[in-house]
């Protein structure tokens, strides 16, 4: 229908049309829309199709359909990840590395398990203090010289094993390594301030950290082991303290992704103190019981190398665990994957009570791990979610040291079913431990549902 034309003396009333002919004069510069003739009215057109919209918008241009692409796009993320990994790699090389040295000086397997005890023990102390600093004064501020007294404590035991210095020498320096922080917690609380209020991208970056921890438990022993042997006694351990001193100061120079300090206006009780976080607690001590038990037996019946399946079938199952939508009920995710991994601990159990030959075991053993990384990344959203935010470095802290306790627990009870009733009751170990886990995890649900109700 032809438009309208006012009388002659006001031929302003009037629009005039814009002929299908002519249209470039339409099309108006970027960014305005592109302007067209449709049944006779000037219509409005966006310049680009709707199924195309997601290809040419800032937010959507080059986006990756990989969580964990997208997860180290986030700025600065893959810089501290960087320092972060070179600084996590000697966490699995210190034990070991103390151990062949030591025990080839002294010749006692003794001296060095309880020199490494101490030093373990020392940690589980000496940590949730370390971690309760850097919520309060900052990540740089704090891990810088609490790494440097540890990279000093590791120095001297080189020279107390070196100079064959007496015993005790050996006790106290390995303690004075206890400062050293909690890398993949202060990581962790990185991706939690990046990516507070977006739950799927904070449950990829804690599947991230915990693969990232399987990997380098995984091949730090190698690379001691391997260090130890090639080179000289002392080279795992200097190799060691390098790595944590250059990855910690690559971490803490990352200002741009660190935490802010939230001030405090008062005294702050402890995260033991809010609820759910005990138990919470709990699990994880009964989780460490599951990994030192299945590690003492794993290396009685067939040697330290096949540990390594077990970490790998972890890796990979936390990888793929990450790429998963995050469970809107973690509560109810968590006691799923710990049943998951009461049921999977039995595998080896069974394995080793049928004399399956080495490669049955080594199978069991790869898929028994699959259930240990989502155990621990759920327990760990649980954590952050349970633990007020300027306290994030120390509730997780926490977490890992009851861990470190449950280790220490479940390998000395594995020695002991090893050397009293054998290898195959010793496998009854690590089933038991996480069956106790799955109790306390359901306890402590039926408490918080009770309460609430109350």
């Amino acid at each position: 229908m032809p438009p309208r034309t006012g009388p002659p003396s006001r031929p302003r009333a009037a629009p005039r049309p814009v002929p299908a002919a002519r249209p470039d004069r339409a099309v108006a510069p970027p960014p305005t829309p592109l302007l067209a003739v449709a049944g006779g009215q000037l219509v409005a057109a966006p310049r680009s199709v709707p199924g195309g919209a997601g290809r040419t918008g800032a937010a959507g241009r080059r986006r990756s359909s990989n969580p964990y692409l997208r997860l180290l796009a986030t700025p600065g993320a893959r810089a501290f990840t960087a320092g972060n990994l070179i600084a996590r790699l000697p966490m699995g090389m210190f034990s070991v590395s103390a151990v062949i040295m030591i025990a080839g000086s002294r010749g006692s397997y003794a001296l060095a398990g309880a020199v490494t005890a101490t030093g373990l023990a020392a940690t589980a102390v000496v940590a949730p203090f370390t971690a309760r600093l850097v919520d309060r004064f900052g990540q740089a501020r704090v891990a810088v010289p609490a790494t440097a007294l540890a990279v000093l404590g590791s120095l001297a035991l080189v020279l107390c094993v070196h100079y064959e210095a007496p015993a005790w020498t050996l006790f106290a320096a390995y303690a004075a390594t206890a400062t050293t922080p909690n890398t993949g917690g202060m990581s962790r609380a990185r991706w939690a301030h990046l990516h507070r209020g977006d739950p799927a991208a904070l449950h990829t970056a804690n599947s991230f950290e915990q693969a990232a921890d399987e990997l380098c438990f995984m091949l730090g022993p190698v690379l001691a082991a391997t260090l130890c042997g090639a080179l000289f006694p002392e080279a795992g351990t200097l190799v060691g303290a390098v790595l944590l001193m250059s990855g910690v100061l690559v971490f803490a120079a990352q200002r741009a992704t660190e935490p802010p300090v939230t001030p405090r206006t008062g005294a702050v009780a402890s995260p033991l103190r809010t609820p759910g976080v005990p138990a919470l607690l709990a699990v994880f001590l009964a989780t460490g019981a599951v990994f030192g038990a299945l590690e003492v037996v794993s290396i009685a019946h067939a040697g330290g190398a096949i540990l390594a399946l077990q970490a790998a079938g972890s890796c990979v199952a936390g990888l793929v665990y990450g790429s998963l939508r995050p469970a809107r009920n973690v509560r109810l995710r968590l006691l799923l994957c710990l049943a998951g991994m009461t049921a999977l601990m039995s595998l080896p159990l069974l394995a080793a009570t049928g004399s399956a030959s080495l490669p049955v075991l080594a199978l069991c053993l790869l898929v028994a791990g699959a259930a240990t990384a989502p155990t621990m990344v759920t327990g760990m959203t649980l954590v952050q979610r349970s633990t007020r935010p300027e306290q994030l470095n120390e509730g997780m802290t926490l977490a890992v040291t009851a861990l470190l306790g449950g280790i220490a627990a479940g390998a000395a009870a594995g020695g002991w079913l090893v050397e009293h009733a054998g290898t195959v009751t010793g496998y009854t170990a690590p089933m038991s431990a996480a069956a106790l886990a799955l109790v306390i995890a359901g306890a402590g649900t039926a408490v918080r549902r009770a309460s609430r109700a109350g």
